[in-house]
């Protein structure tokens, strides 16, 4: 969705360099040093750049965490990893190029776990199989989610925003196809007798800027995003997840307001993934980078930034998390019906 000036656009610019700049100015007294350098048999894994292809733009979790987590793996085995911002297409485009690559560990995948959960079934056609071609290294909570909107429409509370839904043309803000955002929205369609339309966005900076801007009913998104427009009158009306963000404490979560249904109480976060057949070593490996990683100064930082209390877990947790989780948002989605194509 366009923005509609150039104030806008400026102001767009100044979110994304803002976020950005979490993952690429070091703190004073966090180095990469922090995280051990391995010791490896030469010619063994790795041997040359390593890829992090990220489905969202600049800015934003995703890609502050892949920028993080590039500087640890570049740290613990002296070889360069990079980071690709592929954002597009629901992040089929990301997704493609790590699902269509060799299983050798030099090509890794971030996104969002809606792109790789729940669009198996939004999606009729994939270029990939979801089930079959990607596995998980690691898990990284993106904590409370904040359901945001305009100040000036006077919503206080969820009930408040259900109400304003029902007698005015409404619309909510989703930062990528099928995503969390989307399926909310759709939940309240079905529940609540509203007809909110949903506005796909690449990525949430341009979804923020435009709720301040008035051209969004409602967003839904990280708490470090959202703070980005909070001064510009944006309003924090509620947050997804099981317990209050640590820096909303007074917001209410959806599940405290009377929400029903497991939607509003599942935690999503961003999977960091490998093409499958990818060795256990190897994926071992990339994965204790993300544990060592998380008990770093700059890992706190971000984590703080973004009112995430919980680190990553290790292969096996993430794994066993995995298992279970997965099928719970699959099946939400399955009984909303979305379907993206």
């Amino acid at each position: 969705m366009p923005l509609t000036s150039h104030p806008a656009r400026r102001h767009l610019l100044a979110v994304a360099a803002a976020l950005l700049s979490l993952a690429t100015v070091p703190l004073a007294g966090a180095q990469t040093t922090e995280i051990k350098p391995a010791k490896r048999a030469e010619g063994s894994w790795p041997s040359k750049p390593i890829r992090i292809i990220v489905a969202f733009p600049p800015g934003g979790l995703t890609d502050a965490y892949a920028r993080l987590y590039a500087e640890h793996l570049t740290a613990k085995f002296g070889v360069p990893a990079v980071v690709e911002n592929r954002p597009g297409a629901g992040a089929v485009i990301a997704i493609d190029a790590v699902a269509k690559a060799p299983p050798d560990g030099y090509t890794l995948l971030m996104t969002t776990s809606g792109t790789v959960w729940q669009n198996r079934v939004l999606y009729t056609k994939l270029p990939y199989n979801l089930d079959k071609d990607l596995v998980p290294v690691a898990f990284f909570p993106s904590g409370p989610l904040v359901l945001g909107v305009p100040e000036k429409l006077g919503i206080r509370s969820y009930r408040e925003l259900v109400a304003h839904a029902k007698t005015n043309p409404s619309n909510m803000g989703s930062y990528a196809p099928g995503a969390y955002p989307q399926m909310v929205a759709d939940q309240m369609n079905r529940n609540d007798g509203t007809q909110l339309q949903t506005i796909n966005y690449k990525g949430e900076s341009p979804m923020w800027v435009d709720l301040a801007g008035g051209q969004l009913t409602a967003a839904i998104g990280s708490f470090q995003s959202f703070n980005t427009v909070a001064s510009r009158g944006v309003k924090a009306i509620g947050v997804t997840g099981s317990y209050r963000s640590p820096k909303l404490p007074d917001v209410p979560t959806l599940v405290e307001q009377g929400v029903a249904g497991r939607l509003v109480q599942l935690e999503g976060g961003l999977p960091l993934m490998a093409p499958a057949g990818t060795p256990e070593a190897v994926l071992q490996a990339l994965s204790q980078v993300v544990v060592e990683g998380a008990n770093t100064a700059r890992a706190a930082q971000i984590r703080e930034s973004f009112a995430i209390p919980n680190k990553p877990k290790n292969l096996a947790d993430t794994r066993a998390d995995w298992a279970r989780d997965v099928p719970v948002w699959i099946k939400l989605a399955v009984d909303l019906g979305i379907k993206l194509d």
